[in-house]
Parts: C-alpha cells; sequence; structure tokens
C-alpha cells in the first residue's frame, strides 16, 4: 500500500478533489474559531468542515483569508440546518453562508451539505433543490447531505437534477460503523465523512483502544484517526487546543495492521454505540 499523507485527497463523483483529513469547528466559540482554524492550516490541513447551525462561517473564512493560502488550496464545507420557506429562500440563505465563508465577488464552497433529514420531505427537497441551484451557478463545487439514510437518499431520486449526492457526512468510528449506509453510499459512489471520529474522547480508556495505541507508541486519538482513513472514510477531528490540533494531524507515521483493524472493527456496537445518532435507513 502506497504510504499515505496529509495531501492525500478522494475524488468525488464530478471529479472534484476532496481531501481525506478534514478539521471540525463544531461548538468552536468565535473568538478562538480563527486561531484554530489558522493551526490547523499551519499544521497541514487543507479542509474545514462548518455549518450554518455552528455559527462560525465567518470565522472560518477569515482564518482562511488570514492564512495567506490561496483560495483554491483550502477545501470549504458548509451545511443549511432547516429550510427557509421556498427553494428561493433557502438559497439566499445559503448564498448568505458563502458570502462569510468567501466574500470574494466569485466565491464559493467546494462543499454545501444538507445538514439533517429530521426536518422531513418537503424540507428536504427545497434544501435539495436550493443546494442544486448553488451548484448549478457554481457557488458550490459539489453538494451533499449528512445524517442521510438509505431511504432519505433515494427519496432524493424522485425530483433530483443533481444525483447521487457527492457525499454523506454521517457519525462513524470503531464503535458505530454504520455498516449498512456506509455499503451503500460506497456501492453508489458517495464519498462517507466521519464526523465524531473521536468519540468526543468518551472512549479514551477503552481497553482494546489502548492497547493497539500502546503497541504504535501512539494516543488513541492517532489510533481513532488512523482507523478512519484506513475504512476510506473522510474523518473530521475537533478541537480548539492548539497541541490536539497539531498531534490530531501527526497520523501518518504508523499503520494499522490487519489484527488492529479487526480488533477495531470488532468494537461495534451499532446504532446503540451512536453518541450523536445513527440514521434511519427506513
Amino acid at each position: 500500500m502506497a504510504k499515505r499523507t496529509i495531501t492525500d485527497t478522494f475524488a468525488l463523483s464530478n471529479s472534484v478533489k476532496i481531501p481525506q483529513l478534514g478539521f471540525g469547528v463544531y461548538k468552536s466559540p468565535t473568538n478562538v474559531c480563527v486561531q484554530s482554524c489558522l493551526t490547523a492550516l499551519k499544521s497541514g490541513y487543507r479542509h474545514i468542515d462548518t455549518a450554518q447551525f455552528y455559527g462560525n462561517e465567518a470565522e472560518v473564512g477569515q482564518a482562511v483569508k488570514q492564512s495567506g493560502l490561496p483560495r483554491k488550496d483550502v477545501f470549504l464545507t458548509t451545511k443549511i440546518l432547516t429550510a427557509a420557506g421556498s427553494v428561493d429562500q433557502s438559497y439566499q440563505q445559503c448564498v448568505e453562508s458563502v458570502r462569510k465563508l468567501d466574500p470574494r465577488d466569485d466565491g464559493y464552497v467546494d462543499l454545501f451539505l444538507i445538514h439533517t433529514a429530521t426536518p422531513g420531505s418537503e424540507q428536504r427537497k427545497e434544501m435539495w433543490q436550493a443546494l442544486e441551484r448553488l451548484y448549478e451557478e457554481g457557488k458550490a463545487k459539489s453538494i451533499g447531505v449528512s445524517n442521510f439514510g438509505i431511504g432519505h437518499i433515494e427519496e432524493l431520486k424522485s425530483f433530483a437534477r443533481v444525483w447521487p449526492p457527492h457525499v454523506n457526512q454521517i457519525e462513524l468510528h470503531p464503535f458505530s460503523q454504520q455498516k449498512e449506509i456506509v455499503e451503500y453510499c460506497q456501492r453508489q459512489g458517495i464519498v462517507v465523512e466521519a464526523y465524531c471520529p473521536l468519540v468526543r474522547n468518551r472512549k479514551a480508556e477503552d481497553e482494546t483502544l489502548v492497547g493497539i495505541a500502546r503497541k504504535h507508541n501512539v494516543t488513541p486519538n492517532h489510533v481513532l484517526i488512523r482507523y478512519c482513513l484506513q475504512r476510506n472514510w473522510v474523518p473530521l477531528p475537533k478541537s480548539d487546543n492548539p497541541d490536539r490540533i497539531k498531534a490530531n494531524a501527526d497520523v501518518f507515521g504508523f499503520e494499522l495492521d490487519e489484527d488492529d483493524m479487526a480488533a477495531l472493527n470488532g468494537l461495534d456496537q451499532g446504532p446503540a454505540g451512536a453518541i450523536v445518532r445513527a440514521v434511519d435507513n427506513s
């Protein structure tokens, strides 16, 4: 196997390249988010994941500008949480997100997602049609979904001009592997992103995890991120601690072997292992 690096990317079904390791900013307060993103970019991350719900899109945009990196070298993702009442209104809400993240006249985001399937069928349709408009206008280079099960993605077929979605972002880690939706996405050519890959530190004392970390002289967090990479998911570790931000990017000096992967695969608890939510595949 070729040695993995922090510059590794996957090609989405529309040929857009997404960096495999991302940086999450969920609940990153506005007064620290800029610095956290700058630390991440200096540590080699080139993929930042935010959302309207997080309330820090503008700060992410400021960090990218302050970093001095060319806009094309940073992959930016955001999400729409709820429909605004019409396709036009939802579209305008999304345009505002684009302005916050990339205020240039020809600004864009690299990926725009529907944040969750829970608002219901009509809202899902409205939001997807708004994202399709963004995509067709080049304001979003790719579009996708988050927390969508098989039924939700299949539902899009009845009206979508863009199908399948380019990405599905779901909770993924050894304790919640969501095999059914992952296998479905892989069959459809949908890239799978993993949020909560560190299980919010709730499994740091897990015996299997600690043993594998000790074997490789790394931390349990290193093992969790590396596991996601080797499962060909796109992990989105989040931290506002500068040292941990740097450490979470330093996962390319070791490799989990077949025994390690088998042991971690054996930790799956099904839906009960999710700390946020497992998708509904009905």
